[in-house]
């Protein structure tokens, strides 16, 4: 199964090898765990790279309902999505966005640009579905008080687990994907940065069971980075058409003021009303009981302000610019439309005297003398 097509071949195991190469090779490696759960002896180590593990059976009125923790078996799992993940990166660059690129012929920066917007918005759009319909169906949106209610919450439905895990292997993707797709050095840093906070706020949720406020807090960040992302495409694909960006703007104030919204209610007013949490490791309660410290919430609180106030600081920089560059371009414009017009308007300057017949008569009503020209 190849995934690009190859003009030359590459020495084997060589740095272009790997590059040209890693998705097959992500899909070989998926292929043989697979292939693993037809045999008896392996299917209980490939269960473990495909399901979640610390699946744990709790009694209800209607039967049995199976939920799980985390544990550090998550991380083979982990892993086997990554290898998912790159298979798919490179499904849509091959399939969708390469074919879109040799029609728009754009330049070299577009061109990567255009290629990170569309694997975001790709992603963003599966995660936003994915993650509305787990809100929607666990009752976290009809029941608010749900957030901090019985916390901590160490048991997870499949579903929620399964969202975070592969979010995380998602984001751990992105690290070796700068490599295979030679970003930009100029472009790595940026890339970084976006990556581990991503990572560092999905984590922070998971391991300190607060995994029902970060679902919703990615349902609103992944809505405001869909429009984002959707306006760039737009945008490369025609220059004069901005009208996404304005909607974007829209939506991300509006998120910016949900996502702290929810911070402060849910960590500031909430969890102090539930009941102490002792560490309980054998529960994976291991870092929750830190909330019952008011100074530990507090700090949360004011990093998160922090933070949040630093994103609406490079906002609004960033539409201030954009709006001084939109009307410096209309008053140029306006200029030249003005100075066109006076151009027109000017009268014509016309040769003394009168025409008769074709021909320029002097006040006198002589023709004037014709100008002999030199001979060569």
């Amino acid at each position: 199964m190849a995934f690009r097509r190859r003009a030359k071949s590459h020495p084997l195991f060589s740095q272009e090898f790997l590059i040209h190469n890693h998705a097959d090779i992500g899909f070989c490696l998926v292929l043989s765990v697979f292939i693993a759960l037809m045999f008896e002896v392996t299917a209980k180590t490939a269960f473990l790279f495909i399901l979640p593990q610390y699946n744990v059976s709790m009694p209800t009125a209607d039967g049995e309902l199976v939920q799980y923790h985390y544990g550090l078996k998550d991380l083979v799992t982990i892993l086997f999505y990554i290898f998912i993940a790159i298979i798919l990166h490179a499904v849509v660059q091959e399939y969708a966005l390469d074919k879109i690129n040799r029609r728009l012929h754009l330049s070299k920066v577009k061109h990567s640009k255009f290629n990170e917007s569309g694997q975001l918005v790709a992603f963003h759009l599966t995660s936003l579905i994915w993650c509305l319909y787990v809100v929607v169906t666990e009752g976290y949106i009809s029941n608010p008080r749900s957030l901090w209610e019985n916390y901590p919450h160490v048991y997870l439905p499949f579903q929620v687990k399964f969202f975070y895990l592969c979010q995380l292997a998602y984001w751990l993707h992105a690290l070796p994907e700068l490599y295979f797709q030679k970003v930009r050095k100029e472009d790595i840093p940026r890339q970084l940065q976006c990556i581990a906070l991503y990572l560092a706020h999905i984590a922070g949720a998971y391991l300190l069971n607060l995994s029902r406020l970060g679902l919703i807090l990615l349902l609103l960040q992944y809505l405001a980075e869909f429009f984002f992302h959707m306006a760039r495409l737009v945008y490369f694909t025609d220059e004069n058409n901005e009208k996404l960006f304005n909607v974007w703007a829209v939506v991300f104030v509006v998120t910016r003021l949900f996502t702290l919204t929810l911070y402060i209610l849910v960590i500031g007013f909430g969890l102090p009303r539930v009941e102490n949490q002792a560490l309980e490791p054998e529960r994976g309660n291991l870092f929750s009981f830190l909330f019952n410290n008011i100074l530990f919430r507090m700090s949360v609180l004011l990093l998160v302000c922090l933070f949040q106030a630093s994103v609406m600081w490079r906002f609004i920089h960033f539409q201030l610019r954009r709006w001084r560059e939109y009307w410096h371009e209309q008053s140029s414009r306006k200029r030249a439309a003005t100075a066109g017009a006076k151009q027109q308007a000017k009268p014509l300057k016309r040769d003394s005297g009168y025409h008769e017949n074709g021909v320029v008569k002097a006040e006198n009503g002589t023709s004037p003398r014709t100008k002999k020209l030199k001979s060569p």
